[in-house]
This record gives structure tokens, C-alpha cells and sequence, in this order.
């Protein structure tokens, strides 16, 4: 399955963006999703996870309250909505897809090209 993400963009502390992963080439109803994202010289760290049907999520701590995962199976994508958005929230996003929704980056065999995330306070 090819994914690709987008939705970044510049945007002050406070506000809110929404990110997109479209799937393609191969049955994205039957994957589970996650987002990650990665800030300059630090390791790659697992934000979101949604099962294939859609029904149970996942959250960091660091995005619990502020971040929603959603899907939309019959477009073949899933989304990232983030509010109230913080500096630290500054990264570069990556949509995921496996067999099973995990926290863990190395679990996942597809990834999307990521797009740029930042925050400026």
C-alpha cells in the first residue's frame, strides 16, 4: 500500500491543523493506521493509532486531549486532527499502516512520505 500524507503547515501556538493520509494500491480497511512524527535530532515517536474498523484509538500522552485520529474507509484515508497546538508539537508527521494497530514505529511496513509540522510560539 502507497500512503501519502498532508495538511502541514506553519501555524501559531494555539491553533489547530488537520492532516491527511491518502492510501492507495492496496485494501485500506483492512490496515490499521498510526501517525509518528519526528523533530530535528530526535528519534521518531509514535502519536496515534486507529484499528482497522475504526472503533479503538490510541494516544501519546503528549497529544491525549489535544489530538484526534479518525478514518474514513470509504475515501481511504485517515486524518490527524490537531488543537490547541504547542512548539513542542513541531515535527515532521508520518502516517503508518499494519495488521494491527501498535505504538511501536518498527511494527510498521508501510509509511508515508511525511509532512512538515510547525508550531511557533
Amino acid at each position: 500500500v502507497q500512503l501519502q500524507a498532508s495538511g502541514g503547515g506553519l501555524v501559531q501556538a494555539g491553533g489547530s491543523l488537520r492532516l491527511s493520509c491518502v492510501a492507495s494500491g492496496g485494501t485500506f480497511s483492512t490496515y490499521a493506521m498510526g501517525w509518528f512524527r519526528q523533530a530535528p535530532g530526535k528519534e521518531r515517536e509514535f502519536v496515534a493509532a486507529i484499528s482497522w474498523t475504526g472503533v479503538t484509538t490510541y494516544y501519546a500522552d503528549s497529544v491525549k486531549g489535544r489530538f484526534t485520529i479518525s478514518r474514513d474507509n470509504a475515501k481511504n484515508t485517515v486524518y490527524l486532527q490537531m488543537a490547541s497546538l504547542k512548539p513542542e508539537d513541531t515535527a515532521v508527521y508520518y502516517c503508518a499502516a499494519r495488521y494491527g494497530a501498535t505504538r511501536t514505529a518498527a511494527d510498521y511496513g508501510y509509511w508515508g512520505q511525511g509532512t512538515q509540522v510547525t508550531v511557533s510560539s
